[in-house]
């Protein structure tokens, strides 16, 4: 290699043109995350396992349009399922349900206010109380019972929650519960008396060893058909003198006098045929006592009935001095109000 080679390579790369400094990028400022505040896990309270017992018992004798108005209140029948635990009024019983409602003008924040208050009535008993229904009202000359299945009701088992997913023939049931088919939405194509016939059912139950509030009464209701007012009275053929009683409608304008014979006539006919109707029931209810089998006279002397009323909450009105022990004039009082 030849003297000074080196040298100018060396000087070469001397003269070589300055390389740009590549330009610094300005460091972006590091975003610090904040972790989310973790939110509270949201509790709900575990159903009840009878929680919507009370609610699956047809109210029976309630005004259809007030049956929303039942359930306005988150009412608490926790006494009701009480009673079936271990030490309760109906454990291992077998018991029939059925709803009721009550308007009763209660307090509730600070004022007075009509309130549809729900109750449940409970049958203990081996076999179904009653198949049939009383309707009754003020406006109707007499009373009609008829099957529960006219009325679309029945007796069918309940089943508790924590069995929901069972099959249901597999499970010996011992809660039953009065239950209605008729569809409130196809109301509106039912002839209006069969609509409020459901205003006045009551559970019909024949007790043989108790006699009936029927057979007892000696009052006649009378409508006596007269334009342009019908009369509205009841006549006592124990109490009342039928002369008498006549002449002091007419006193005080209820009857016209040119009608006072027709009236006489009138309720005549209506005492002879309650007096019948006395004398049927009687002969009937001797005629069922004897033909009744032994287990049955027991199951009959055995058989009771308890009304549940809704415990008090804070979110509910005050109901504690209208609880009434009468369950419907068919059966008289319960034997206990819980």
């Amino acid at each position: 290699m030849r003297k000074g080679t080196k040298r100018k390579a060396t000087r070469k790369e001397d003269h070589k043109p300055a390389q740009p400094k590549p330009k610094e990028v300005p460091s972006r400022t590091k975003r610090i995350k904040v972790p989310k505040p973790e939110s509270e896990p949201e509790y709900f309270e575990d159903q009840r396992n009878l929680e919507d017992l009370w609610k699956a018992a047809f109210p029976v004798g309630t005004e259809w349009d007030q049956l929303d108005s039942v359930y306005q209140f988150n009412w608490n029948f926790s006494n009701l399922e009480d009673a079936f635990e271990e030490g309760g009024k109906l454990y291992g019983e077998k018991v029939y349900l059925f709803g009721c409602t009550e308007p009763q003008l209660v307090p509730y924040k600070g004022e007075n206010k009509v309130t549809v208050i729900p109750a449940v009535v409970a049958v203990v008993s081996p076999f179904p109380p009653s198949d049939k229904i009383g309707i009754n009202s003020v406006q109707r000359e007499a009373e009609e019972i008829v099957p529960m299945k006219q009325m679309k009701m029945d007796w069918v088992p309940y089943i508790p929650l924590e069995k929901r997913d069972s099959q249901v023939d597999k499970l010996k049931s011992q809660i039953f519960i009065l239950s209605c088919t008729q569809r409130r939405a196809a109301l509106k194509h039912l002839k209006i008396d069969r609509v409020k016939k459901y205003e006045y059912c009551l559970p019909y139950f024949y007790q043989p060893f108790k006699e009936d509030e029927i057979e007892q009464s000696t009052e006649v209701p009378i409508i006596f058909p007269i334009d342009p007012k019908p009369v509205f009275c009841e006549f006592d053929w124990e109490l009342d003198e039928l002369e008498e009683f006549t002449d002091k409608l007419i006193e005080e304008e209820e009857l016209p006098e040119n009608q006072k014979d027709a009236f006489k006539a009138f309720v005549k006919e209506k005492v002879r045929e309650a007096k019948k109707a006395n004398r049927e029931a009687r002969e009937a209810r001797k005629k069922a006592i004897e033909e009744m089998s032994k287990e049955t006279k027991e199951a009959f002397e055995k058989m009771k009935f308890y009304k549940f009323y809704p415990v008090q909450t804070s979110d509910t009105p005050d109901i504690s001095n209208v609880k009434a022990p009468f369950i419907n004039r068919y059966y008289g009082k319960a034997h206990e109000v819980l």
